[in-house]
């Protein structure tokens, strides 16, 4: 089967006094179509530039990214960062709506889509609200929203929650969770949280110091659909402990 994502021998190096930083060392990975991979490993792997690189953000010093779609133009790529970055002076509809407006999609089209992300987002009620009367969670919600408007082919998550607290991430985990579950977008998520990798992927991969070279590849064998329960399970916590000792080693 011919993979809907395909990235080979990918390699970063950025320009600096001393000659150049090398940030990815010969990265290749596969995403299938509907498949959640997340992406860990320890501070300053490359994780985040994989992503860019990936979004066509960056051009890669060497190596391909190729994303096969069934449609000659550009695949649309939803693209999350750890900051919501929403516009203060939208309103968390307008926020929404605004990938829309810029494709000059119909506005009652685009309304409705709009509105159906904001029951699935848990956000009914707050459509009026301005962003800076929102909890960190809700924005991110919105942020999350905004990505999924354009109905995108690729989602990439780059540390969605690193800016919350660790009980405010957890519930955004599981809300992630039941979205996933009810689009199935293609997913590609950079994290530095195991059990959330573990509750919401298909796979983890595992990115070495840097230069980023992927080091593992590891199949999460745990039923779907999942519920936050699984967290408490022996076999979730034999799986947490293997991944970081990857990223950990003794």
């Amino acid at each position: 089967m011919v993979p809907f994502l395909q990235v080979n021998d990918l390699h970063i190096t950025f320009a600096n006094e001393n000659g150049g930083l090398q940030a990815l060392q010969g990265v290749s990975l596969n995403l299938d179509l509907h498949e959640f991979v997340s992406v860990i490993g320890p501070s300053g792997s490359g994780k985040s530039t994989l992503l860019r690189v990936i979004a066509g953000l960056l051009v890669p010093s060497r190596g391909e990214v190729i994303i096969r779609t069934p449609h000659d133009y550009p695949p649309r790529i939803g693209y999350v960062f750890q900051q919501a970055n929403l516009m203060p002076w939208r309103t968390v509809l307008e926020n929404i709506l605004l990938p829309l407006e810029i494709q000059g999609v119909d506005k009652r089209t685009g309304r409705g889509k709009a509105l159906d992300l904001v029951e699935l987002m848990g956000l009914k009620g707050f459509e009026a609200s301005w962003v800076q009367d929102l909890s960190g969670g809700m924005a991110q919600r919105v942020a999350i929203a905004r990505a999924l408007i354009q109905e995108p082919e690729l989602l990439l998550l780059d540390e969605p929650f690193g800016a919350l607290d660790a009980l405010t991430r957890e519930q955004m985990g599981v809300e992630l969770l039941r979205i996933w579950q009810a689009r199935r977008t293609t997913v590609l998520m950079v994290t530095h949280s195991i059990s959330e990798a573990l509750l919401l992927s298909d796979r983890v991969l595992v990115l070495s110091s840097r230069p980023g070279k992927i080091i593992s590849d590891m199949v999460v064998d745990l039923p779907r659909p999942r519920s936050d329960q699984l967290r408490y399970e022996a076999h979730f916590g034999n799986l947490s402990r293997q991944l970081k000792a990857q990223i950990l080693p003794v």
